[in-house]
């Protein structure tokens, strides 16, 4: 028969109240957050707040200005934000200033683009006129990309941001490049570098990317002209994958640890390149792969050969019809470390014009190739990829055509080189090869005149180079991960000089004078204030005005005596300066570089590219002006992929927009994404990944509007440590244990602990433990109930600690919540630290004895699942198990301690006897049993207990003892 009730109780329940919405709504809620932002000015505020304190300089790596962002522009943003707010909040003044690259090809390459539609020629254009449209052109996409960083809660000096086509900025630049002219390490030299020939620039290694090409390869006869008398009139066998190259060949390398012997045709088909009878000189390892590509059937080993005994070899093209001679200079035979037997004939073709090991040996043998008759690196290539005038028989044919495909050139010289019967096979090889990230096409080396910094030329005065200044920089830095510092050691230690020219017309020029009779540039301090100057006033196009060359030499000297230099800085250059043009004349920025623990710091944040980008490059630019790096950190972070593991493109479909995303789920959920990944890794996401990040934010979100609601009941009563209950105790040591780590955890760059850490907390031990067995004493207990108290006070501290804890990561929410906990009347969240936590909350042997307490718990809990599971109860509270616990130290960790409270049941014996192997038990947990039971007495109308004091006290017969009291209290107070 079911008991009937004289009233309704729950209305008399302390029951969590707040309008907090369960629901974020976060798209239409965050851009009200940001105007209020904006109308309190916060950032000015923050600022104001900070002055004087240590300065955390998170120093922006410049986006270039040229389209709408990207997830990885969305990943960089927001772990900087991330930076710049956890370090306010622990007491720094952790300024952030954005900035943007304006330069270089990205936007120059637009411009273009549009004039090829337009049928317009950038070269009838004036230069000025060009410069304007690519200003234009960055300076829209600048406040396209300023809202929407903006929109994903970034805050920062938006209206003062840095950029590189500022007069002022342009200006330092300039100075900067002229620092190196002035202290002797900028020189004009001549090498091969990566061009690309739809670009018509050079590249630097950050503006390369390696992808599959199929390319042609030829196996060709150099013949044997002095040297070893057995040799002379034989031919040694070179391969190549870039034919295009044999008209530029000066010599043949070869390896001393190589084994070669002289081998003879002995069967092949009639029509063969390779002729019965021929005798080729090859590497052993190699002879068979090569005769197997010449189609020769038969072949025999006539002698071993050593290289070094032939002196010099003959050009196939030597002595060819229609070449007058060109190419009827000797080939010498040179040892060389980078030849190897892994793939090839064992011989190198050596085309000093085109490649780095080719060049080098020139460097190394200039001697021999002058006694050759090469007395300089030959230019052979223009610009545009097309063989100069002077070079015979392949004059007007091109390596590439426009678009980057295949030209003419190499179908040339393999006819020719079958026509002179220079050719014993071909064939075609898809390898990795490099293309610029820009226009996709494939880069050749050329040889060209460029502009260069020294990197090991002794620097006048100090002792060392910049080579061996950046290498100690490297070694004095801070980088997360680690790995980042071999990288980039690895690098420095290996690069040539650096090539600072571009052939462009967007950038800031190299603002020097080269005499003519000479060659030396101008070193004038005079020359360099004019030149400053103007920049200044007018900006970098004062370089390209008719009368430029005449205004900055002045009246000293004679404009006919001096070139006036119209290459463009690399951009990384202008990246690079970026140190003294944004952080050196802002008081707010400039850095006393002592390190963390009082001082100033510096932090460059970037993807794992910059390390041949913008960190390699700022490193050279300030050890090459200033003796040592710009920076005391170095963070990097990795791609982002799809949820497969897939690179994103847009021919996949698999992008993920972060314009979509903060649409749909708004702006934190993407920063609760990138505070939760690994980002030192690779990380991916896509429609499932961004699912799973909703369900966590609900979760989070429930946990703080939980708190809010109870909070509503908090009368700002404080209750000392001492006089609270073992379990409110407990929480205030795990938020001093939290304290601690999470402090640690910001400072170490590792958000993802943070977050998980918070997460697991806020989940596990908040929600499904804490909360779960206080939500009586919170919803039933008298108003005078100290543990009610000292419950709320300590889900006060909890949720100040947690909100300001998650408000780097979850800066809108965090807002949200403080705003309704406090009124927006109190400021912002942005403007607390995080609280200092009393040293009397931390308590170890309290929390080894809640190990136990919970241990058993566990047990208690896994046998009520069982009951549930099996209907014999419906609730917990409907149970009452009797607990065996035979441990001694378990069963002492208990003492005083109400069981059934913290087991959520109505009744709980404990007995130190054990029981039938019946009981509930968990393994590892061998010393707890559980018989379970139901609990005698009746259920309590107001908090569902069941107990035997139900009906004992006269005015609430419905109701426990303490809910009794609880009522009179209730009505006492009405």
């Amino acid at each position: 028969m079911t008991e009937t009730v004289s009233r309704d109780y729950s209305e008399t329940l302390n029951l969590p109240k707040t309008d907090f919405p369960m629901r974020a709504g976060l798209p239409k809620n965050e851009p009200k957050i940001l105007k209020r932002w904006e109308d309190q000015d916060l950032y000015r505020v923050m600022r104001q707040q900070a002055a004087g304190k240590p300065k955390f300089i998170l120093h922006d790596g410049p986006p270039y200005a040229n389209g709408n962002i990207h997830i990885g522009h969305a990943l960089n943003k927001v772990l900087k934000d991330i930076v710049t707010r956890a370090m306010q909040m622990q007491g720094y003044d952790s300024n952030y200033v954005p900035g943007w690259d304006c330069h270089g090809l990205p936007i120059e390459w637009k411009i273009e683009e549009q004039y090829r539609k337009k049928g317009k020629n950038k070269d009838a254009i004036p230069v000025n006129e060009f410069r304007k449209e690519c200003r234009d052109f960055a300076a829209k996409w600048i406040d396209v990309q300023r809202d929407e960083f903006k929109r994903l809660g970034i805050e920062g000096d938006w209206d003062n941001p840095y950029l590189t086509m500022n007069f002022d900025s342009e200006a330092i630049i300039a100075e900067e490049l002229m620092k190196f002219a002035m202290s002797g390490q900028l020189y004009r030299g001549s090498k091969p570098v990566m061009w690309s020939v739809v670009e018509k620039t050079a590249l630097a290694e950050a503006e390369v990317e390696y992808q599959d090409h199929e390319s042609h390869t030829i196996w060709v006869k150099f013949p044997v002209l002095t040297g070893d008398d057995s040799l002379v009139g034989k031919n040694v066998v070179i391969w190549t994958t870039t034919p295009w190259t044999i008209p530029a060949n000066r010599a043949v390398s070869f390896s001393h640890s190589i084994s070669y012997g002289l081998y003879k045709v002995t069967e092949a088909p009639q029509d063969n390149w390779a002729k019965v009878g021929e005798e080729l000189v090859l590497a052993d390892n190699l002879a068979a792969d090569v005769f197997k590509a010449a189609r020769v059937e038969a072949f025999e080993r006539v002698a071993d050969v050593d290289p070094s005994k032939i002196e010099f070899c003959g050009h196939p093209f030597r002595g060819a019809e229609g070449a007058d001679g060109y190419f009827d200079f000797y080939v010498p035979m040179l040892a060389g470390d980078h030849v190897t037997d892994d793939a090839g004939t064992g011989f190198v073709h050596t085309a000093p014009g085109h490649g780095a090991d080719d060049f080098q040996m020139f460097l190394e043998n200039r001697a021999t190739f002058a006694k050759a008759g090469t007395e300089q690196v030959p230019l052979t290539v223009q610009e545009d990829g097309s063989y100069y005038p002077h070079v015979p028989l392949f004059e007007g044919h091109y390596i590439l055509n426009r678009k980057g495909g295949e030209g003419t050139t190499n179908k040339a010289v393999i006819d020719k080189l079958l026509e002179v019967g220079a050719l014993i096979a071909r064939g075609k090889v898809k390898h990795s090869y490099p293309h610029s990230w820009r226009s996709k096409a494939p880069l050749i080396f050329r040889n060209t005149p460029q502009w260069f910094v020294y990197m090991d030329k002794e620097l006048e005065g100090e002792g060392d180079t910049l080579r061996a200044r950046a290498l100690k920089a490297i070694a004095e830095t801070r980088f997360v991960p680690v790995s980042g510092q071999h990288r980039i050691h690895n690098m420095i230690e290996s690069r040539p000089d650096w090539v600072l020219s571009r052939q462009r017309a967007w950038g800031v020029p190299i603002t020097i004078f080269v005499n003519k009779a000479t060659g030396e540039i101008l070193q004038d301090e005079t020359v360099n204030a004019r030149i400053s100057a103007a920049f200044r006033e007018e900006g970098a196009d004062a370089w390209f005005a008719e009368d430029a060359k005449e205004r900055f030499l002045g009246n000293d000297y004679s404009s006919d005596d001096f070139e006036k230099v119209d290459d463009i800085l690399d951009v990384w250059f202008d990246s690079g300066s970026t140190h003294a043009f944004c952080m050196e004349p802002r008081e707010d920025l400039n850095p006393n570089r002592k390190g963390l623990g009082g001082e100033d710091y510096v932090l460059y944040l970037e993807g794992t590219d910059q390390h041949r980008g913008w960190f390699h490059s700022s490193l050279l630019e300030s050890c090459g002006t200033r003796g040592h790096a710009p920076y005391d950190a170095v963070l990097t972070h990795g791609f982002t992929m799809d949820e497969h593991g897939r690179k994103m493109s847009k021919s996949l479909g698999n992008t993920v927009a972060p314009q979509d995303v903060i649409k749909q789920y708004g702006a934190d959920i993407l920063r609760l994404w990138v505070g939760s990944v690994d980002y030192a890794e690779d990380q991916r996401i896509g429609p499932s990944i961004i699912k799973t990040n909703v369900d966590s934010y609900r979760k989070l979100r429930n946990t703080l509007r939980f708190m809010l609601g109870s909070l509503a009941h908090y009368k700002g009563d404080e209750v000392a440590v001492a006089d609270m209950p073992e379990l409110e105790q407990l929480m205030l040591h795990r938020l001093a244990e939290l304290d601690k780590l999470v402090r640690d955890s910001y400072h170490a760059f590792d958000f993802k602990r943070v977050f998980s850490v918070l997460f697991n907390f806020m989940t596990v031990e908040l929600s499904a433990f804490y909360f779960d067995v206080r939500k009586d004493a919170l919803y039933c207990d008298p108003l005078s109930s100290v543990k009610r108290k000292a419950s709320l006070y300590v889900i006060e501290q909890l949720f100040r600690h947690l909100v300001t804890w998650m408000a780097p990561i979850l800066p809108f929410t965090t807002e949200e919540c403080w705003t309704h906990r406090y009124g927006e009347d109190v400021g912002s969240i942005h403007l607390e630290q995080f609280p200092q936590v009393p040293a009397e909350w931390r308590n170890d042997t309290l929390a080894a004895k809640w190990v136990k307490v919970r241990k058993v718990r566990r047990v208690i809990t896994g046998a009520l699942e069982v009951e549930r599971r099996e209907k014999r109860i419906g609730a917990s509270l409907e149970a009452h198990p009797v607990v065996h616990v035979t441990d001694p130290e378990l069963l002492a960790a208990l003492e005083g301690l109400d069981m059934a409270e913290i087991s959520i049941t109505s009744q709980l014996t404990l007995s130190s006897e054990p029981t039938s192997a019946e009981a509930f038990r968990l393994e590892d947990v061998a010393d707890v049993a559980v018989v379970p039971g139901l609990a005698e007495g009746k259920k309590c109308a107001r908090c569902w207990k069941i107990l035997p004091e139900v009906g004992t006290d006269a005015d609430y017969p419905e109701l426990t003892l303490r809910d009794a009291q609880a009522m009179r209290e209730l009505e006492g107070a009405a």
